[in-house]
């Protein structure tokens, strides 16, 4: 397993409890839109086994042309070990990048392909967007339904509430102005969902959906195969 130790770039605050930390991207690493990668702090590998307080499993929010490796969470005040320390680091300190991969790619079969988010989730999404702008071939359109709160509002310059000719975007605020949208969107039954969230969320939308007639190989989750399964199959 090779481990690429990068330097913190930059810092952007999305919203006060949300932040983007931008870092190097070293030669060799490169990834696809939806790609995700496990991101560890100094010290995570001292010792005889890894301190996995110290590792986290994280989405890029970035595209390789960016030419920087982002990473968008939720920093509370309150919160665990590494997002205290995370919070902490200073430009110019090195973290790890291991084990990246990726589970959500844009399924390019003609037919329209709808984005559904909640909270810091939609980070996942904003890679897979900038590719669909750049090529939006066999794609017939584009929706993004996002849950948020009024402070938590992200990337609203690149993916906020309008509409245009290659992307339709809505906000909602609350479950219960979202669940009633979903259904209004499930009335494409050949359309392709694509999910980004808490557990909850995603049991929550993919019963949902099922309920409505989408089958689960119409449901895109960026869950292992193995998870995917147990979140699919109990819907």
């Amino acid at each position: 397993m090779e481990i690429y130790w990068v330097k913190l770039q930059a810092i952007r605050e999305e919203t006060p409890e949300i932040n983007t930390y931008y870092f190097e991207c070293p030669p060799g690493f490169a990834w696809e839109a939806g790609a995700h990668v496990h991101l560890a702090l100094e010290g995570f590998n001292a010792g005889e086994k890894p301190n996995r307080a110290l590792v986290r499993h994280m989405s890029i929010s970035t595209v390789v042309s960016e030419g920087m490796v982002g990473i968008t969470t939720r920093v509370k005040a309150d919160c665990s070990e590494f997002k205290a320390r995370l919070r902490q680091l200073a430009i110019g300190e090195k973290v790890a990048l291991f084990k990246l991969n990726h589970h959500l790619v844009l399924r390019r079969e003609n037919k329209r392909l709808y984005f559904l988010s909640s909270g810091v989730g939609l980070a996942s999404f904003r890679p897979l967007v900038l590719d669909y702008l750049a090529d939006t071939s066999n794609i017939e359109q584009l929706t993004m339904l996002h849950v948020t709160t009024q402070s938590d509002a992200l990337f609203t310059d690149l993916l906020g509430d309008a509409t245009s000719e290659q992307i339709h975007s809505r906000i909602v605020y609350g479950r219960n102005a979202y669940y009633p949208a979903v259904t209004d969107l499930a009335v494409d039954q050949d359309g392709i969902y694509y999910i980004v969230g808490s557990d909850e969320f995603l049991h929550e939308t993919i019963a949902l959906l099922t309920k409505q007639g989408i089958s689960p190989n119409q449901i895109m989750i960026d869950k292992h195969a193995t998870r995917q399964e147990a979140f699919l199959t109990k819907a």
